[in-house]
């Protein structure tokens, strides 16, 4: 499994189903980026100036609403992530 470096963390996006408008189906680049997904991995934290830690304050299996243009798309055996810092991240679903 990848292991986010610093305050990164790993999400696997939840997929939208395809939308359809009457007989019309839309393309998938007509649709809004995803905005929720499911922490797979969390980097250690963040360091501050005097070296501290500051940990982020997700852990895995947590389902997470994040910004919508954050991070970076990456395939890793077969599967799709998205690997964001943790400020992308804007709240934890309960």
């Amino acid at each position: 499994m990848l292991k986010p470096l610093g305050d990164r963390v790993i999400l696997e996006v939840q997929k939208e189903e395809e939308m359809k408008v009457g007989s019309l189906v839309l393309a998938s680049n007509a649709k809004d980026k995803p905005t929720q997904g499911t922490v797979v991995a969390v980097g250690e934290g963040r360091t501050l100036d005097n070296g501290a830690k500051v940990a982020p304050s997700v852990k895995k299996g947590d389902k997470v609403i994040f910004d919508k243009y954050a991070g970076t798309n990456v395939k890793y055996e077969g599967q799709e992530y998205l690997v964001v810092r943790a400020n992308d991240i804007m709240a934890i679903i309960e």
